[in-house]
Formats: structure tokens, sequence, C-alpha cells
């Protein structure tokens, strides 16, 4: 199942206010004219015959460490399955040129074997796993990360168009990467294959306790 076209950065929005469209190619492939949150829920509830045991979304071409993973539709799709109650692995790779994800199926399978073998996965959770821009052969092994940050420079150009209107324009840029030692974005840089656990309670346990202090009370 897979969303029509190009879906970076529309997170896990749904469609709402128009209807969706369906087509199945010779191969048994779903396409749907949404997104990828869109295809989760189709897949789920209305197309498949049976219950999927398992979400793979991906491979995205490019990467989704760090506050990628809150724009990402490739995250956001595991994530749905995650609502859902299946596991979820969610897979990009970091390099420039899509043509270079051919020769990675031994890797991935690798680690699908390695995570979904074992009994009582975590629940409320998915597995955002990034494969770094070397070829198969020189990846130095698998680390479990944690978030990196990341912050663009310069990603949004302001011009005119032919009829002197002004418009903005957002992506491109440069992206600066940070964080600890056992960060995704580290990994990937050092060629390690980075395979980060998310759940879905985005609660801050550490400041509960501060913040009810606050006497917030009306």
């Amino acid at each position: 199942m897979a969303p029509d076209r190009e879906q970076s950065a529309t997170s896990h929005s749904l469609t709402l206010h128009h209807p969706l469209r369906a087509r199945r190619t010779v191969d048994g492939t779903w396409i749907v004219d949404g997104t990828p949150t869109d295809c989760v829920l189709l897949a789920v509830n209305q197309l498949l015959h049976e219950r999927p045991t398992v979400c793979l979304s991906g491979i995205n071409h490019g990467p989704n460490m760090g506050e990628d993973v809150l724009y990402s539709g490739t995250v956001a799709a595991a994530m749905e399955a995650t609502v859902l109650g299946m596991p979820s692995l969610a897979f990009s790779y970091s390099g420039a040129l899509h043509e270079e994800i051919e020769g990675w199926q031994d890797v991935v399978r690798g680690i699908l074997n390695a995570i979904l073998r074992r009994e009582g996965l975590p629940a409320d959770t998915l597995f955002n796993i990034n494969l770094p821009p070397v070829s198969p052969g020189d990846v130095r092994g698998i680390k479990v990360t944690s978030l990196g940050k990341r912050r663009f420079a310069e990603s949004i150009t302001r011009a005119k168009d032919p009829s002197g209107r002004e418009y903005f324009w957002i992506g491109g840029g440069v992206a600066h990467w940070s964080g600890a030692e056992d960060s995704d974005f580290q990994a990937v840089e050092d060629g390690y294959v980075s395979v980060t656990p998310l759940h879905l309670d985005l609660t801050n346990y550490q400041l509960l306790e501060e913040i009810r202090s606050w006497r917030l009370d009306l």
C-alpha cells in the first residue's frame, strides 16, 4: 500500500475533506491518492483481507532523524499502525541517490528478523531505523540510539513570481546536526545503522511534579 505521489513532511495528517481513491496494480499493490497515514487506515480497515501482523514503512529516500520524526510521513505511517496495535518499523536511507537503496535487502531482512522474532515487543512503541549513506558491505554494525537534534539554515526562499506577487518556498537549506554520542545522527555519521525506539506518549514525566507545583488551578 503506497501513496500515489511524494508525501514528504505530511506528518500524521489525514484526508478529511475530500474522498480517497485507491487502485490496484497487476502485482497486487494498492495505490492511494492520500497520505501515508491514510494508506495504513485503508489497508487495515478496508482493503486487506486479513489484518497485518506488522507494518513496515519505507524504505524512505532521505534520513528521518531527530526532529524529522515529527514531520515524516514515513514515521507517521508506522505510528498509525502502532496506534492500531501492531508492531511497526519505519526505514529510511540517508544516502543522496535513491538508486543506492537497491542492495540493502539482506541488512533490512536481518534487522526485521532480529526485532520481530522477539516475543512481547514493547507496547505503544515503534522502531525508527536509518541506514547510513554507505554501501551495505561497509556498514559497521547496528546501534540503538536516541533522537539527535536538527536545525535548518536558509530553508525559506522569498521571491516574486512573474506577475510581481511575493511568495515563500519552504525547503532546501543546510541541515546542522547535534546530539549525544548515542544519537541517531552520530551513529549514521559513523557508518552504523541507527535503531531508535519511539513511543506514542509525549508526556514529560520528569516535569509532572514540578508543573503541578505551579498552582495552575482556577
